[in-house]
Parts: structure tokens; C-alpha cells; sequence
């Protein structure tokens, strides 16, 4: 750190009963008090040295001969005053990174220019920073943290400005060189600073038009984690508790203002998983519904690249007891799909939105199987989210599938009907064999879902003319006599044990679920169905509407298949 020393007298100033003065053979003839401390000094050579004061003993010259000159508002306080009275002795001072601020501030305060003397210390302090300060990084960074201490001085005297601008112009200048260099080295060290001179920086920097965005972005992302707060579940309740009385949530509201409008505004520049932690923040914080939306607009143009962690988003309100903030999520679903419905200027271009929108299907899917397990999950939010994605980016409704399991298992209190609603969202076609296998053998699926699952699975062995597939002790036995009924919609081997017996519970549980289900209650839409290119098909997976039919044209199937082989 550089330092530069005036003066040539030793230090003689002293305490005698809480009062500094200097030692000296002319008796004092000065009093100041500065906040608490009190001087007393001599006129000579203060006054030669000090316009401000000049005034004030010219003002307090018929006033009693004690008077004493109150300077309460001067910047930097009795250690800045000291230093600037010890350079109008002559007395030895030295000036660096660390004190410049006060000092200088302390010396325009007392008017300590050009006017009252030449070589006066404004101008020496000007001069040094010039010369030395802004020549070196850390120096420049230190001084630019001091003015924050006295802002609109400091703006005046043009101390910030000049920080700022040496600041940009060395991450700027030495950029080409930066490869000799972490590629971020700047990154970290501006990361200290204010928001309002950290985003005067950044401004500078990016009107250059040299440093990548991607630089750019990692240092946001930097600066960012450094200041922000915490979007972990425990982050969130703690910080909420205080949300409306903190002033510090509104400096960080401020802050998330400047980040996100720093941000570049290109497609893939930052990262969705950034942009998503910034948007928990801002839900976290209560940023403005602008903010926020703009996130999601940003988020929804690169949804394919997040993973599902990056989507459990908790709520930003106490009073909520569910676990994630799925209406946000949702939000960013809708975004997604709204620009996904923009004509394509391009073949490739329609290629790559389709591929796109399925790597998000997956991602939904995936992300529906996490929060399902939450017991204060609607089940309404589950399907809606569910539903938001095409048909037609789902190849498979296995994931789809294991969500739907999951919410079952978790939400045991849902009654038939409900979970009727819920499975209304599965194709059974799109089942692969093994989940088609676990389907069969679930015993929280209406039993409409399990029969519609074998009856498929049969259509398809009978399409390829292949084997019967191997199906479960108890749903074989369930084909072959007709006796059993599963529990509560499920599938239990244990009451298959007398099947004899239980030919009348199987009939009524099927007159019974005939009798609930009205005739557009189709798990899977018969007109899907009637558009298949093979009649064969059609004929094979024309469903029946009732779980009783299904059940005697998937027996008949599987003895036709059966006597084949």
C-alpha cells in the first residue's frame, strides 16, 4: 500500500485532563471542541491554513475570551481534525489507502484549498490521489469503500467517480490478458464493495463492450451469493420473520433490482439454475411483481436446462405448510409454453423446440415426483401442472406414472373418486412393461386403472402376436375364475384364497363401480383410440366402459392367446 508522509516535526500534541493541546512556549489562544473531544491550540497557524475557521473567530471576536468554536458536523470526527491541525504545525503526518477519505473530507470541510494558502493540503491530497492511489488496485478499492462514510462529499469532491472509473478501466484493460490469470481474478475483490458502486462498475464494464458475458455473469453470481440471503427452508422462516420491519430487506430488494438488471439480456448467457436461485430470492424477499416476472420470462426461455432440484422453490410464506412453492413453478411452465407457441423461422429451429419441450416433460415429471410426497399438496396444483405439459412430449408415462403412485401412498384419506381424478392423467398405453408389472400389483390404484393396465398389456401381446405375458398369481386368478374382489380398489392375495367364495363380492364390486362411473368417465380417450392406423388395433383397444366388460374382454383375449400357443 502506498502512503505519503508530510511534515517534518516530531509529534508534540498531549492530554492534560481530557483535553489534546500542543506543546508549545506560546500560550493557546484557540478553543475547538469537535463532538467530544476538546483543543486547545493557537490561531497561528491554524488561521493561515483555514478559511472555515478565519470566519468563525472573525464571528466570535467580540465574544468573551474564552469562546469556544463548536465544529460537531466535521467529517471524520477528532481523529481527521487532528491529523489536519498537525499538518498546519508542520508536524509529521502520513496519508494512505486507509485515511486519505476522512482526512480529505476533514480538509474541504475546514476549507483547506488553494484560496486560504498555496501547496495547501487539498491540493496535496488531490495530488497523491491521483499519482498514487489509482495507480494500484487495492488502493483504489480501499479508498472507494471509504467514501462510503461520507457520500455526497465525497460525489462532490469526485473522489467516487474517479474510484469507479480506474476500477473498470483496469478489469477492462487487462482483460485480454486475463488468461495469464483466474479468469474471474477481479471478480471476487469488487464483490466487497457496495451495491451502488458495484453496479456503477458493472455499467462501465459492460458499455466497454470487451468483457464476456459470461465473465459478467459469473461475477454477478459471485456477488450475488455474497450478499444476498439464504433460499434454504430455514433461511426463508428466519428471514420472513422480519421481512417488513428490516430495513435490510429493503436494501436487499434494492440489490436484487441492480443484479437482475445487470444481467445480460441473451438467451443462455446466465444459467437457469441461477436464474431460478435469484427468483426463490426474490419470492423470499417480496421483490416487485416486475422483478419477478421478468425472472420467469428469463427462466421460461431456458427451462430445458434446469434439473429438478433447482425447481423445489420454498414458499415464501410462513402460513403456507407446504413444502414447495408450486405456483411459481408453475408460472414458469406457462412462460415456457407461451413462447414455445412463436411460429418457428426454421426446420432445426421446430427440432429443437421439440426436443425442448420433451427434455421439460421429463423435467416436470421428475419434479411432480418429488413434491408428491408433500401431504399439503392439492391434488388440484398436481394434476394442473400435469396436464400444463403436451401429450405429446410425454414418449412414456412411467415418471408420470411413479408421481401419481406417490401421491397415493402419501394421501391415503383421498376416496374413489379422487383417486379416479388423479389417474385421469395417465395413459395406460404409454406404460412400459415394468411399469405396467408394478401397475398391476398397486394396491392404491382404482381397480378401473389396474384392469385397464392388463387389458392393454394383452392387446399389445396379441398385436405382436407374441406370448401371453406372465401376468400375477392373483390377477391370474382374478381372470381365471372371476372370483375375487381387491380391497379398496387394490390387490390382495390373501383374499384370493377362496375364490369360490367370493364370486358374489366381485360381482357386486364391479356392478358397483358401473354404477359410479358415468359414460365420459374414460381413463383414456376413446377418441385417441378410434384414430389408430390398424384396424386390428382398434379393434384389439377399443376399451369398454365398464370394469366388468373389460375384465370379459381381456378373459376372452387371454384364452385366445393362450390356446395360439
Amino acid at each position: 500500500m502506498k502512503f505519503m508522509k508530510l511534515g517534518t516535526r516530531p509529534d508534540t500534541f498531549f492530554t492534560t485532563e481530557s483535553i489534546r493541546s500542543v506543546s508549545s512556549e506560546v500560550f493557546t489562544d484557540l478553543q475547538i471542541q469537535v463532538q467530544d473531544s476538546f483543543y486547545r491550540l493557537h490561531k497561528f497557524p491554524l488561521l493561515s491554513k483555514c478559511l472555515l475557521l478565519q470566519r468563525h473567530c472573525s464571528e466570535l471576536k467580540d465574544a468573551a475570551e474564552h469562546a469556544i468554536i463548536q465544529l460537531p458536523d466535521l467529517p471524520g470526527g477528532a481523529e481527521a481534525f487532528e491529523t489536519c491541525a498537525k499538518f498546519c504545525y508542520g508536524i509529521t503526518i502520513t496519508l494512505s489507502a486507509l485515511n486519505i477519505v476522512p482526512v480529505w473530507c476533514a480538509a474541504e470541510y475546514l476549507q483547506m484549498n488553494e484560496d486560504a494558502e498555496r501547496g495547501n493540503l487539498a491540493r496535496k491530497l488531490d495530488s497523491f490521489f491521483e499519482s498514487c492511489i489509482l495507480r494500484r488496485w487495492k488502493d483504489t478499492l480501499v479508498t472507494l469503500q471509504s467514501t462510503r462514510k461520507y457520500p455526497p462529499l465525497c460525489e462532490e469532491l469526485g473522489i467516487t467517480a474517479r474510484c469507479v472509473d480506474a476500477v473498470a478501466t483496469a478489469i477492462v484493460a487487462n482483460h485480454p490478458n486475463s488468461k495469464a490469470a483466474p479468469r474471474n481474478w477481479w471478480a471476487e475483490s469488487i464483490s466487497e464493495l457496495g451495491s451502488d458502486h458495484y453496479w456503477r462498475i458493472m455499467v462501465t464494464i459492460k458499455s466497454a463492450g470487451v468483457v464476456s458475458d459470461e465473465l459478467i455473469v459469473d461475477a454477478l453470481q459471485i456477488y450475488a451469493w455474497r450478499w444476498l440471503p439464504d433460499t434454504s427452508r430455514d433461511g426463508y422462516e428466519s428471514n420472513l420473520a422480519t421481512e417488513d420491519s428490516s430495513s435490510e430487506s429493503r436494501r436487499q430488494r434494492l440489490l436484487m433490482d441492480k443484479i437482475v438488471s445487470l444481467l445480460p439480456t441473451e438467451k443462455g448467457s446466465a444459467s437457469c439454475s441461477f436464474l431460478l436461485k435469484l427468483l426463490k430470492v426474490a419470492n423470499l424477499l417480496n421483490a416487485s411483481s416486475s422483478l419477478r416476472m421478468e425472472l420467469r420470462r428469463r427462466i421460461g426461455r431456458q427451462l430445458e436446462e434446469a434439473s429438478v432440484d433447482d425447481l423445489l422453490i420454498p414458499p415464501a410464506s410462513t402460513s403456507n405448510d407446504a413444502l414447495y412453492d408450486v405456483d411459481t413453478v408453475m408460472a414458469v411452465l406457462e412462460e415456457f409454453l407461451l413462447q414455445g407457441q412463436s411460429p418457428p423461422t426454421s426446420p432445426p429451429r421446430e427440432r429443437l423446440r421439440c426436443c425442448s419441450t420433451s427434455r421439460v416433460a421429463k423435467l416436470i415429471d421428475g419434479y411432480l415426483q418429488k413434491i408428491a410426497g408433500d401431504k399439503n399438496l392439492p391434488m388440484e396444483k398436481l394434476i394442473a401442472i400435469a396436464e400444463a405439459v403436451p401429450d405429446s412430449a410425454r414418449p412414456d408415462h412411467d415418471d408420470l406414472y411413479r408421481a401419481v403412485d406417490i401421491y397415493l401412498r402419501a394421501h391415503p384419506e383421498l376416496d374413489k373418486n379422487a383417486r379416479k381424478q388423479l389417474c385421469r392423467i395417465l395413459d395406460c398405453r404409454k406404460l412400459s412393461m415394468e411399469a405396467c408389472a408394478h401397475a398391476a400389483r398397486n394396491e392404491v390404484l382404482p381397480l378401473r386403472v389396474v384392469v385397464q393396465v392388463l387389458f392393454f398389456e394383452q392387446a399389445r401381446a396379441a398385436l405382436a402376436g407374441g406370448r401371453v405375458i406372465e401376468l400375477p398369481g392373483k390377477v391370474k386368478a382374478l381372470l381365471a375364475t372371476g372370483a375375487a374382489a381387491p380391497p379398496e380398489d387394490g390387490w390382495s392375495i390373501s383374499r384370493l384364497k377362496c375364490p369360490s367364495t367370493k364370486l358374489v363380492t366381485l360381482k357386486m364390486r364391479l356392478e358397483e363401480e358401473e354404477e359410479d362411473d358415468d359414460m365420459d368417465d374414460d381413463l383414456v380417450p376413446r377418441d385417441a383410440l378410434t384414430r389408430s392406423a390398424s384396424s386390428r388395433l382398434r379393434a384389439l383397444c377399443f376399451l369398454p366402459r365398464t370394469p366388468k366388460r373389460i375384465i370379459g374382454k381381456l378373459l376372452a383375449m387371454n384364452r385366445s392367446l393362450s390356446y395360439r400357443h
